[in-house]
């Protein structure tokens, strides 16, 4: 045992495996010294080897999860992956490699043909209670084939986009396999958006066929999105060639307008009627698979194009060799289609595991959520920092109303999830459960750092870097500074839409380049700069250290685990009409509250000469973002400020005024770097008073 390590004596241990030796990758662990004649004792060996010879861990972890499709040789002169390569040469990984992400997914309908795939659920909603949906193994094959078939019929080919706007439903979930089945792209978005966001994300990746919902349900109300759609598809450049509508909820509770019938096509009459074989598409391993969008902190939302090897090859890592979910397992995450969740979720389905879909408030009844895992079996239940600290507020003897028998892990993602909510889960909730914070991300569509069965949990931290990331930080050890990724890493994005190859301009696509290399690669080392601001803690029970997460090192807000950028709320605000009202300038940042478990969106305005912010307008912003994007972008607090701080080349900066508000010193700041460093103080006293306000609202 090294000095800086501590024994299981430590008053910070919460949880222990009970059998670690038996977990995949203890398993996975002692196959590696086999084979290729290696003495990793411990976790952290694995994991330093696993970063130092990245082409013989992935190529290993590939045989270990059976992956369906050919490898290809590693060999001196074509190897897995050049390991010389820095994250900013994004190298090509497996280059000889064949595979179909859906292929993978879809593996089980023949040796599992009756074992349910997929539960849908929803809360009760206007007297309509959904009942529970179960599709086994075979009939989601068939109904992937049926897809299939129709959107190749409808044109739809390798390299086309395919969008989803809608419900967190089973058809989400066919569309994204169909999708991937025939080598087309898939991009999605979740309701609450708006119809802006929508627009500004679907306006990039100009979709050939968009499905959509008739509507959602959510805090016991539908939301129809059809009447939306008038204004969506006179407002794209390129309206889809197809637009099928899925009718979600009853007709009468989301009706399908009459001015909109002769545009789209039902679901049902659009599907394929014929059952048969699904053709898949082997691809290279770094073809495109999906876009995922960013929350748009400097500008529109980044279009994130992700590799399906990648994908695919580290959801198995992440689910079965970190989390052993396997066949007997049901896994629950609450998510929408717009978040990297959702295919986070989907892609548990290569383990055999049944994925279970929720609709609604997770809050709306308290009791409910925990409800399912009992009625339902859950034994992987993922939710956001934020919903535990609710939880304990608001039903905190979760374990005395509720069996959880079933019940081995709870993943929390969103937002850091703060020592004390660490110990309601194991007071409150389950003693003998793997509580594991997970961070990641829309940028990898993966987990740097997250859950694994072998490990212990300790009292505020995430459990362990995962395996094959050169995780560190940009300060050294032990002290609080930029997660960064040394080495290049196979669920690098391959960049930012438009990519080439795909019929846009050439500007265009350079433009997206350039836009990738300036949002991850600030110096010449070729480092990859995540946004996250940790610490990495001194290694425990051979763990190689768990991660503290100290916030974003970005300016993204992310009030109840609901992450978005700045930007989305500035657009709203800066135009003619608010200009004639007196809104000069504005600057929007996250106030941290309950105790760092939740975020506060504070809009701060500049306005003009002889105006004021009054009640009026201060309604009409609000207003107006909520149309615009949705309630839960409305700022929580609205403040009149003499000026709005800016760089000396005029840009806002919202994170040295985020840390201001939140408590740090104004020496933190190099005034040489603004333009007008003296409305700096006023932050400071706005940031005590909001502070105070929150301590009194708390008690």
């Amino acid at each position: 045992m090294s000095k800086r390590e501590s024994t299981d004596s430590d008053p910070d241990l919460l949880w222990t495996p009970s059998d670690p030796a038996s977990s995949q990758t203890d398993l996975f662990r002692q196959h590696i010294n086999s084979t290729l004649r290696l003495s990793l004792h411990s976790y952290q060996d694995l994991w330093e080897w696993s970063c130092s010879h990245r082409s013989d861990f992935w190529s290993s972890l590939w045989d270990w999860e059976h992956v369906i499709g050919t490898k290809g040789q590693s060999s001196t002169t074509i190897p897995i992956v050049d390991e010389s390569a820095t994250p900013a040469d994004n190298p090509v990984w497996f280059p000889e490699a064949d595979l179909n992400w859906a292929e993978n997914q879809l593996r089980h309908h023949t040796s599992r043909p009756d074992d349910i795939a997929v539960i849908q659920t929803s809360e009760p909603c206007g007297g309509w209670s959904p009942p529970v949906r179960r599709i086994t193994q075979a009939q989601l094959y068939i109904l992937v084939g049926r897809v299939q078939r129709s959107l190749r019929k409808a044109g739809v080919g390798k390299g086309d986009r395919v969008a989803f706007w809608g419900g967190n439903c089973s058809e989400a979930v066919v569309v994204l396999l169909a999708t991937s089945s025939i080598g087309a792209i898939f991009s999605s978005a979740a309701a609450d958006f708006g119809v802006d966001g929508v627009i500004e994300r679907l306006e990039q990746i100009r979709p050939k066929i968009i499905f959509v919902t008739n509507g959602v349900v959510y805090g016991g109300t539908a939301r129809p999105l059809l009447p939306l759609l008038p204004t969506l598809l006179s407002t794209l450049t390129k309206p889809p060639d197809r637009l099928v509508v899925i009718l979600h909820l009853p007709e009468e509770l989301a009706r399908v307008p009459q001015d909109l019938a002769r545009d789209t096509e039902d679901w049902n009459g659009w599907l394929d009627q014929e059952e048969g074989e699904v053709e898949f598409l082997r691809m290279g391993f770094n073809e495109p698979i999906w876009i995922l969008f960013s929350s748009g902190t400097t500008g529109r939302p980044k279009a994130i194009v992700h590799r399906q090897g990648g994908m695919l090859l580290d959801s198995l890592r992440e689910h079965h060799l970190a989390g052993d979910i396997g066949p007997r397992d049901v896994y629950f995450y609450y998510t929408t289609p717009g978040w990297m969740m959702f295919q986070y979720l989907v892609s548990g389905l290569a383990t055999g595991a049944t994925i279970v879909l929720y609709e609604g408030s997770p809050l709306k009844s308290p009791s409910f959520l925990w409800s399912l895992i009992d009625e339902l079996g859950i034994t992987v239940f993922g939710t956001s920092a934020k919903w535990i600290e609710q939880i304990s507020k608001h039903y905190p003897d979760v374990g005395s109303k509720h069996s959880l028998s079933t019940l081995k892990q709870i993943l929390s993602t969103g937002s850091p999830l703060p020592p004390h909510l660490f110990d309601f889960v194991y007071e409150k909730v389950k003693k003998d459960v793997l509580l594991g914070s997970v961070t990641g991300g829309t940028d990898i569509c993966s987990v740097f750092a997250g859950r694994n069965t072998s490990l212990s949990v300790y009292r505020g931290e995430i459990q362990s870097r995962m395996l094959g990331f050169a995780l560190d930080t940009d300060t050294g050890p032990d002290l609080p500074g930029e997660l960064i990724c040394n080495r290049a890493f196979p669920v690098e994005p391959l960049g930012f839409w438009p990519l080439r190859g795909h019929g846009f301009p050439e500007s265009e696509v350079e433009t997206a380049q350039k836009r990738f290399k300036e949002s991850y690669f600030k110096d010449d080392k070729g480092i990859w700069y995540h946004g996250d601001y940790v610490q990495i803690t001194r290694p425990r029970s051979g763990n190689a250290g768990g991660i503290l997460m100290l916030g974003r090192s970005d300016g993204v807000l992310n009030p109840g685990g609901i992450r978005f950028g700045p930007t989305d709320i500035y657009s709203v605000l800066e135009n003619e009409e608010f200009a004639s009202l007196g809104v000069e300038e504005t600057l929007v940042v996250g106030l941290m509250v309950e105790g760092g478990a939740d975020e506060k969106v504070i809009l701060f305005i500049k306005m003009r000469e002889g105006r004021e912010l009054d009640e009026t307008l201060i309604k009409k912003i609000k207003t107006s973002i909520r149309s615009a994007r949705s309630a839960r972008h409305v700022p929580g607090k609205i403040l009149q400020v003499s000026d709005i701080p800016l760089t000396l080349t005029g840009k806002r900066v919202e994170v040295p005024i985020r840390k201001l508000i939140n408590g740090a010193p104004v020496q933190s700041i190099n005034p040489a770097t603004l333009r007008n460093p003296d409305c700096l103080a006023e932050y400071v006293r706005l940031g005590e008073h909001l502070r105070r306000e929150e301590e009194n609202r708390e008690v």
